[in-house]
């Protein structure tokens, strides 16, 4: 909430600044599923950058604790178009007032999963029966063990997982011998390689190639009623996403000062987790159809939902 009242403040401070002669920018609240996640930094380069300024947008960016707080969020009508995951879509078959409106990135590819640097075990070909840390059962991370399983040929549940919370939990399990490896945010595997006394084992851009990690949402009410402001705020988002292929040092350093890094592993995580990135926004087929078998997988969903039901290409810019 403190967040928001600066937003609305720094919105109507700079009107004023600007003098009579000014164009009104219009509110748009944003919100981000986590604040520290590289995966979300666009939405405040582009800001910092007035990529959405320029398209009349004054954003007010706000941060929550995952999927679920950010999703309430929005049925509270405290957020018009988020920022958050693919499996997300879940929540609309739930009853959740939302639609997604683009599909921002394709591969998970900032997740990795490491073992101490002394490990005996060599790469995924060598999981069979060991046991990998994730956040918790039921979890995203669970389900990507499940597809390194699948991909050997093993079968789901041939890789046993324990739900284990916070990627520092998971980090300091597997330092502790009391897990095998675990399955990590890119960030927390880049910190531990970089301490000497890990290595990343395997990641998961392979296993799961059609996929959509993180897609944006509106809600039902900005959808029927703001509809050019979210186009005008996905059209912002891309050229950001294109500014911060071109202009890798700028994009850092805003990265390195969002995520509370040193500039050294705001760079590694922007060269791991740039090519993740969609330049258009527009929904795989095949994705979808992934994303609708995980719901299953997981026990998220019942049975597989109509995918076409739950997004919307009709807000992505021409």
């Amino acid at each position: 909430m403190r967040g928001r009242r600066l937003g609305i403040v720094a919105a109507l401070a700079g009107l004023l600044l600007a003098g009579p002669g000014a164009v009104a920018q219009e509110l748009l609240r944003v919100g981000k599923a986590g604040r520290e996640a590289f995966s979300f930094v666009p939405v405040d380069v582009g800001d910092q950058m007035g990529f959405f300024k320029k398209r009349g947008l004054a954003l007010e960016i706000s941060s929550f604790a995952g999927d679920a707080r950010l999703q309430q969020a929005m049925a509270a009508d405290a957020i018009d178009i988020s920022l958050a995951s693919g499996p997300g879509m879940a929540f609309i078959v739930k009853g959740a007032p939302v639609k997604a409106i683009a599909a921002f990135a394709g591969p998970p590819l900032l997740f990795a999963l490491v073992v101490p640097d002394r490990s005996a075990l060599k790469s995924a070909a060598d999981l069979n029966g060991r046991t990998i840390g994730v956040s918790g059962v039921g979890s995203v991370t669970q389900w990507l063990v499940n597809q390194l399983a699948v991909k050997q040929g093993w079968g789901l549940g041939a890789i046993k997982v324990v739900g284990i919370g916070e990627n520092a939990a998971r980090v300091a399990a597997v330092k502790a011998g009391s897990i095998d490896g675990g399955v990590v945010d890119i960030a927390s595997a880049l910190n531990y390689v970089k301490s000497g006394e890990g290595r990343i084992l395997a990641r998961f851009g392979d296993a799961v190639g059609d996929f959509h990690v993180h897609v944006m949402f509106g809600t039902e009410k900005a959808i029927a009623s703001r509809p050019k402001s979210l186009t005008a705020f996905i059209d912002g988002w891309f050229e950001t996403i294109a500014f911060m292929r071109s202009n890798k040092q700028k994009s850092v350093e805003i990265a390195a000062e969002v995520m509370g890094v040193d500039l050294d592993l705001a760079s590694a995580i922007h060269d791991e987790l740039m090519p993740m990135f969609s330049s258009d926004g527009k929904f795989n087929k095949r994705a979808l159809d992934v994303l609708a078998k995980s719901f299953v997988e997981l026990k998220t969903l019942p049975s597989e939902p109509d995918m076409s039901r739950l997004y919307t290409e009709a807000l992505l810019p021409k």
